[in-house]
Parts: structure tokens; sequence; C-alpha cells
């Protein structure tokens, strides 16, 4: 019989998983604390549940698309009654971008009732999740990541196990940390370009076909040079908190991350102007207003 699936979150990247497993054939129970986005669900042939603490014994996989470990571990909790009416055999995958200690922590408490979880971390923006360019990065029991593939094969483009719980927390936000250097290189790269008389767009356009070129050129370049920072495809607190994340995982390991926290500095002066909200494509204006162009 094929897995019964709770989604809790529906927002941006949530809403997208949700309704590629309706069209997979999949029956999806959806929750979030906006009724609208649940009822877009339902629209698209999901279910709701008449409260959060109904989900559980409805489903067999339950995905949490939230936006931190705080808020993951009150859900859980609180929200769906895990401990309380969960059963053995049921299955979490938490795709946030996870707290790892938090996320392994959470896990073993889980799998003491019987249940296993995943940090079921996701590669890929909300506009490339409607299109299913995204790559799941697992951790946790194998043998419970190998029963989940034909949900990350419904969702996404790759799966990849990662190992232990807290793995594909790691990897996530090694991931995230590299693209967010992206990002800031992009944006200095073409603040010089304007500073030096030259066309944002076409430089762009030289970089895209250049050995520099990557992802982030056309996930965040355009909105760079347009100044296309609303509607968000990622904010830039979100981000922010993501980076807080990476700099918290490597001071515990005594790893220096020195780049990682001048683009820290950058995003916190932009938060500070009242930018949480924007895309985080707005790091171009860290650069915009130092370099006064």
């Amino acid at each position: 019989m094929q897995q019964r699936i709770g989604v809790v979150g529906v927002g941006l990247m949530g809403g997208w998983l949700a309704r590629h497993l309706l069209a997979a054939g999949f029956s999806v129970t959806a929750h979030d604390i906006d009724p609208a986005k649940v009822e877009a669900i339902v629209k698209a042939g999901g279910k709701k549940a008449g409260s959060p603490g109904q989900i559980a014994p409805q489903v067999d996989v339950i995905i949490l698309s939230l936006p931190n470990s705080y808020i993951v571990n009150e859900v859980v909790h609180d929200s769906l009654k895990l401990f309380e009416t969960g059963r053995k055999g049921q299955i979490v995958l938490d795709a946030s971008t996870a707290d790892p200690a938090m996320s392994v922590e959470l896990a073993g408490k889980l799998r003491a009732k019987g249940i296993e979880m995943l940090d079921a971390t996701i590669s890929g923006t909300s506009e490339m999740a409607a299109v299913k360019d995204t790559i799941f990065m697992v951790g946790g029991n194998k043998e419970t990541y190998e029963q989940c593939i034909p949900l990350f094969a419904a969702m996404g483009r790759e799966w990849v196990y990662m190992g232990d719980n807290g793995k594909g927390a790691v990897i996530k936000l090694v991931v995230n940390l590299v693209l967010s250097l992206n990002r800031m290189g992009l944006a200095e790269g073409l603040t010089l370009a304007k500073k030096a008389g030259l066309d944002q767009l076409q430089t762009l356009e030289v970089l895209k076909k250049s050995a520099a070129s990557s992802k982030v050129m056309d996930q965040k370049g355009y909105r760079m040079v347009n100044k296309q920072f609303l509607p968000p495809i990622g904010h830039l607190a979100v981000h922010y908190k993501d980076v807080r994340l990476m700099l918290a995982l490597g001071a515990s390991l005594d790893c220096p991350l020195p780049l990682l926290s001048l683009n820290a500095q950058a995003l916190a002066s932009e938060i500070s102007k009242g930018r949480g909200e924007w895309d985080s494509s707005d790091i171009i204006n860290f650069y915009n207003e130092l370099a006064n162009v």
C-alpha cells in the first residue's frame, strides 16, 4: 500500500513538495498556520486535518518544512503531539535547515518512541523546487532512507544518503555556506564592474559564459542587476539565520570561517536597514552603498 503523507508547512518550499507528491499519486494531508496555504493544497487534491494533533494517526510519513529547529521541536511536541499520537514505524522527514545537534537529539527521542526521523535537507530555491530541480541530502537510519526513496523521487531531481542523523543537516549548512559566498562574490564583482563603467547586465552575461560561471548567476544575478528584491524567493533574514548556524557549527569544531564571518556582518548590516524580508540577492546593496554606486 502506498504511503500516506502529512506535510506540515506548505509555504514557498513545502507547498511544492506537497504538490509534487499529489502529482505522483500520494495521499497528502497538509497543515500550515496560514489557512490560505492549506486551502491551495486542498484545491490541488490534498486534504486538511481538523487540527495538527489529528495528522499523525492518519499518515505514515510526516514531512516538516519549517523555518528552524526550535519550531520543529515545538511542532513535534506541542502541535502534532507525536510523543502521544505517533506510532511505531512512523517516519518523520525534517526538510528544514536544521541545527545538527538539535536534529540528532530529537531523532534520538523519537527513535525511543519507535518513530524514525531523517534530516532530509534540500538544496535548491523554491523556484527550483517548482520544477523538481532539487537534491535531497539525507541523514539517519539507512533502511528508513531507502523506504523513502519513492518520496524523494516524487519531490526532487536527486537524493543522496549522507550517513547518521545530523549529517544531512551538516551538508546543508556546507552547501549554503558556499552559496552565500558565491552570492557575495558575484555582488562584489558586479559592483566593481559598475564602478569601472561597465554595463552590469552585459557583465553578468559574460560571467555566465566564463570560467567563473555558477548557478548563483542564474538564480540571483538578474535580481541583483535589476534590483528585484521583492517578492523574495529566499528571505535575507532566513539566510542570516542559516549563516549563524554555520558559524556556530564552525565554532564548536574549532574550524575557522573568516570569509563567512565577513558575510555575516554584511547580512547583519542589510537587516539593520529593515531589509530582512527582501530577497537574499539584496547583498549587492551592501556593496552599492559601500562603493556609492
